[in-house]
């Protein structure tokens, strides 16, 4: 799970006069700030807040020391999938290869032992980048050493190919054995057109993984985008201060299709090339968010090498399903992921990556609704609930299952998706990630409204929240997906008190040690929102209806293309 910060400034502003107790513990309101309506708040509140009253068990067991923090192909994942099977059994749900429950899923991890500097040479420029300081380079290719050689950069604008949006930025161009630098994010968030792209909110084409898998299809040899904070959504430490290690699934051409070298600039590196060009980077911008645009030829070479170690292991995915009476070959499909970020051994007073919230609450979710739906009658399509692994190593799990899909992809009516459950109370809003993306909103707006509820989209859709999570390997597939979660507007306590809640999580437990089970958590919100989840899953799983993503959204065309081949 990526972080989402759902804040402005000046909600940023407000948090930090608020009063902050320690980490996942909810703070105490000031009575000034509770209203005279509390006590209807809180009637209205009890809607759908008794859902499973096992979930707070299954919560606490995964986020507990005991599974090790749930990294893949640890002793902590074998206790993880067992336990989710074992559940799966017990209640009844049918396995997907005979008695079982697990999707054997082929991983590879990459760790580079030695990246060179990249020599730039040219006419008007010959220098060195060094590697995190000026640059970043690594390869996916599945080998052991990469080389490109005196490869010329082209400038390519935003590096988009968008028939939807009648947009090309390849126009005309062979990129094979060259370079590409590009912009990150799309021209609908430079320019906050409404009318170009979505605007401010951020396209699957704004995000840095389409713009390499689109370099790779051009036959680039290098890709590299230009690093810039605010388009990015975070500073250049994000990129360069990680780990260098790099997971991926194993595919038989051992990803021989991509780029030899994926990277970033930094800003200041773009404009040492700009002004070698004798321009500069506003400049290139401007040129770039034209629709005439044509791609620059940047009049210097670039060379790098990439030294690795290659290691290959097995994780599972775990999915167990209700057969529907009818039409058992359609599915409509709820997923998690299982995985977190291991232990530390390292660390002498907390070793264990808990991942209480990150996403131990959304695995007790699929748990949850498992159980809550053997209980009813046999749904006419089938219902699959899916526990994924390696989420927080690039969403490998669910990019496994949707390149090797238990139930067809066109019989896949549409999914949901749990990652990071509200733990703090009641909240009036259900915020949807990407919002306005397909007509599953519809039918979430309806059950919610039933709770006296309302729906929000993400405050800051320009940080491309909806491509960080699970659901996305299946939109990309064209499968209508549902990414949504309680929000800050708190029945009891307002936003201010809501917000403040996420914010804190975010600064002092996400992908830390403490994102720990706390036993005080109010846990009415994520019964209320697995109660939402439940009455739209039921009522797919029980209908004719084959909702679709909204027309001109980047996924449509996907979704109608594999409909038609049924």
């Amino acid at each position: 799970m990526k972080p989402q910060f759902w804040f402005s400034a000046t909600t940023l502003t407000m948090m930090a006069a608020l009063t902050l107790t320690a980490c996942s513990k909810p703070a105490e309101p000031e009575q000034s700030a509770i209203t005279a309506a509390v006590e209807p708040a809180r009637a209205a509140a009890l809607v759908g807040t008794e859902f499973n009253s096992a979930y707070k068990d299954y919560l606490k067991t995964l986020a507990s020391d005991e599974f090790q923090g749930r990294m893949p192909a640890t002793p902590g994942e074998e206790k993880t999938i067992n336990y989710i099977s074992e559940h799966f059994k017990r209640i009844g749900l049918k396995g997907i290869n005979g008695d079982s429950y697990l999707q054997p899923v082929s991983l590879v991890r990459i760790d580079p032992k030695e990246v060179s500097g990249m020599q730039l040479s040219g006419d008007k420029l010959t220098t060195e980048l060094k590697y995190k300081e000026q640059m970043m380079a690594w390869t996916t290719q599945v080998t052991e050493q990469v080389e490109v050689k005196d490869s010329e950069l082209v400038f390519v604008g935003y590096g988009i190919v968008a028939p939807e949006y009648n947009w090309n930025d390849y126009q005309g161009l062979d990129v094979k054995g060259k370079t590409v630098v590009m912009f990150v994010n799309d021209p609908g968030f430079a320019t906050k057109d409404p009318n170009l792209f979505t605007g401010n909110a951020m396209t699957y084409y704004g995000r840095w993984t389409y713009k390499f898998e689109e370099a790779a299809r051009q036959g680039a040899a290098m890709a590299l985008i230009i690093h810039e904070t605010e388009p990015a959504s975070y500073g250049w430490q994000v990129i360069a201060g990680g780990s260098p290690t790099k997971f991926d699934l194993i595919n038989a051409n051992k990803n021989m299709d991509r780029s030899k070298v994926e990277g970033w600039l930094t800003t200041e590196s773009a404009q040492q090339l700009f002004a070698a060009m004798g321009t500069d980077i506003d400049t290139m911008r401007q040129k770039a968010l034209s629709k005439d645009f044509a791609p620059v030829a940047m009049g210097v070479k670039a060379s790098v090498s990439v030294k690795n170690n290659i290691s290959e292991l097995t994780s599972n995915n775990v999915m167990g399903y209700i057969e529907g009476s009818e039409k058992p070959d359609e599915v409509v499909l709820y997923m998690a992921h299982w995985d977190h970020l291991g232990v530390d051994f390292s660390n002498p007073k907390d070793k264990v990556f808990n991942g209480a919230q990150d996403n131990a609450s959304g695995t007790a979710a699929i748990m949850a609704l498992a159980e809550h739906f053997v209980k009813q009658p046999q749904p006419k399509r089938s219902v699959a609930f899916l526990a994924v692994t390696a989420e927080e190593r690039g969403l490998l799990g669910s990019a496994w299952y949707a390149q090797n899909p238990v139930f067809p992809l066109n019989k896949t009516i549409a999914g949901i998706n749990m990652d990071v459950m509200n733990v703090y109370g009641p909240m009036k809003d259900m915020v949807v990630v990407g919002h306005n993306n397909s007509e599953l909103e519809s039918i979430l707006t309806k059950y919610t409204e039933q709770q006296g509820r309302y729906v929000a989209p993400e405050p800051s859709p320009e940080h491309g929240s909806f491509y960080r999570s699970d659901h996305f390997n299946l939109a990309k597939v064209g499968v209508p997906m549902l990414y949504a979660k309680g929000g800050i507007d708190s029945f009891e306590h307002g936003k201010e008190w809501g917000a403040a809640q996420k914010q804190e999580y975010n600064v002092c437990c996400y992908h830390k040690a403490a994102d720990e089970f706390n036993d005080s958590w109010d846990l009415r919100g994520v019964q209320q929102d697995m109660n939402v989840f439940y009455q739209l899953g039921a009522e797919l799983a029980n209908s004719e209806q084959w909702p679709n993503w909204f027309e001109g959204r980047e996924f449509r065309a996907i979704r109608d293309a594999s409909l038609a081949s049924q």
